[in-house]
């Protein structure tokens, strides 16, 4: 029999009275099931999660800054298990998902050092007349319940982005993660509270979209939502959830610019690697790349070539580069995507085959602004080279998008750099690097449809905290 997991309310591990099979994407296999949440259990997660504000809130800086450096080191000591998981539940090559628990552990390791580092400022009162006799200053507190929803492709690393800034603050969470990957959030769960997390100060309860989500964000307790998955999601639970404060992580279709000057020797394998990483199922994924016309040919060769090399197959092989998406339909929809463009006029340069949720390592050319594989955010491992003739074209393609979240550029001459650095709107622009490139303590967060709000640790309690004034009058 499969593994029961259960939902973790008030420090308690509970059953539900319906379950949801998690599979592993790769071989179909059952890993478990997990409890599907009801309107009670949901109710029962925020009511812990609002008693247990009032511990959370007024614990020490000091010890909440135990609690998550403590669970960083016991992420590090599970680590192989850890990602066995993540291989497991979520299809990602074991390579990726060894480097995804390490920033796991990271990004707990940050949270805890950011927790003592949370201050506010004095204000120059008298810089008005009518306030000469006065001092003020503001400081910063947590804002109370937060809601957070995670999705499927870093079940580790996302959740700790919203579960490690919250605890560092001081606020208590209720946690939904992807039904599809939930069992390593389970796991990391049970390590914070063996670092001594107060019961309450984390729930978790797993389910769909359309009851569990809707009854968590719709809740007027909650004072935030943090959420990462599709603009459509993110622009609903704006409408549905209210007055709270949101911060949205939306996605992309990344875009890197390969100018005639370029280092063909980093820029292809590293942008082989940033399209097709955990099956190129990564808000940052490179989508789109723009060379210049002169050396197309040439980096079109070697991207090619460097592609077929790439090992597809069982996501636990620690050879593998590419293992399956998410899940069949996933599968089957980039298919489909990649045949309206081959029947609007693109060519397939190598892959373009699926097998179940295997999809090949696809690059395309020939392709035009409106095909989806452009314009939308595909989600898959597939990418499409793109030559131009004029650096401001290039520009202006990269901008053409609804989405803004990162974008990258490989030149030798700086004036280009900042060039593109000034004309291009997204959140971050990385010079002779892939968009995918983020360490977990820098500020990421997307422009337009990519995203309102920054994630990293600092700008996340800068989020999730609320500015209080205070003035004396002297």
């Amino acid at each position: 029999m499969p593994k029961e997991y259960k939902m973790l309310i008030n420090g308690k591990w509970l059953s539900g009275k319906e379950t949801i099979p998690v599979i592993n994407p790769y071989n179909q296999e059952i890993l478990g099931t997990i409890p599907k949440a009801s309107q009670a259990d949901v109710n029962a997660a925020i009511e812990s999660a609002q008693q247990a504000f009032e511990v959370i809130s007024n614990m020490p800086a000091h010890q909440r800054s135990k609690i998550l450096e403590k669970t960083s080191e016991l992420i590090q000591k599970h680590q192989e298990e850890i990602t066995t998981i993540i291989a497991s539940e979520a299809g990602k090559a074991w390579k990726y998902a060894w480097a995804e628990v390490s920033r796991g552990a990271e990004t707990f390791r940050f949270a805890a050092e950011e927790a003592k580092q949370i201050h506010g400022e004095t204000i120059p009162m008298d810089a008005s007349p009518s306030a000469e006799n006065r001092m003020g200053f503001f400081i910063r507190t947590p804002i109370g319940v937060i809601g957070a929803i995670s999705p499927f492709n870093f079940p580790l690393n996302l959740v700790a982005h919203k579960v490690a800034p919250a605890i560092a603050a001081g606020n208590s969470i209720v946690l939904k993660p992807a039904t599809a990957t939930p069992l390593t959030a389970l796991r990391m769960a049970e390590l914070l509270m063996e670092a001594g997390l107060p019961d309450g100060v984390l729930n978790i309860i797993m389910g769909g979209g359309s009851t569990v989500g809707d009854w968590l964000v719709t809740d007027p307790r909650l004072a935030m939502i943090t959420f990462t998955g599709s603009p459509p999601v993110g622009k609903y639970i704006m409408c549905r959830g209210g007055l709270k404060k949101y911060t949205m992580e939306l996605g992309n279709n990344s875009a890197v610019i390969i100018c005639e000057d370029a280092d063909l020797e980093k820029a292809v394998p590293r942008c082989v690697v940033a399209s097709f990483a955990n099956s190129g199922q990564i808000c940052i994924s490179v989508q789109r790349i723009y060379v210049q016309r002169s050396i197309e040919p040439e980096f079109t060769r070697r991207f090619v070539a460097t592609t077929q090399k790439q090992v597809v197959g069982d996501p636990l092989d620690k050879n593998c580069d590419v293992g399956p998406m998410i899940n069949v339909h996933e599968a089957e929809r980039a298919e489909q995507w990649v045949q309206e463009a081959v029947a609007g006029g693109a060519e397939i340069l190598t892959g373009g085959k699926r097998q179940g949720a295997m999809f090949e390592p696809t690059v395309l050319t020939n392709v035009t602004p409106e095909m989806k594989v452009v314009a939308d955010e595909i989600f898959a491992p597939v990418v499409s080279i793109i030559p131009y003739d004029d650096f401001d074209d290039a520009l202006r393609q990269v901008n053409n998008s609804r989405y803004g979240l990162q974008a990258g550029i490989y030149t030798q001459q700086i004036d280009r750099a900042f060039q593109a650095i000034q004309k291009i709107n997204v959140g971050g622009i990385m010079i002779n690097d892939a968009p995918i490139f983020r360490v977990d303590h820098m500020p990421y967060g997307g422009n337009k449809e990519s995203g309102i709000g920054r994630e990293g640790l600092k700008y996340a309690i800068e989020e999730m905290t609320n500015i209080r004034m205070v003035c004396f009058n002297l």
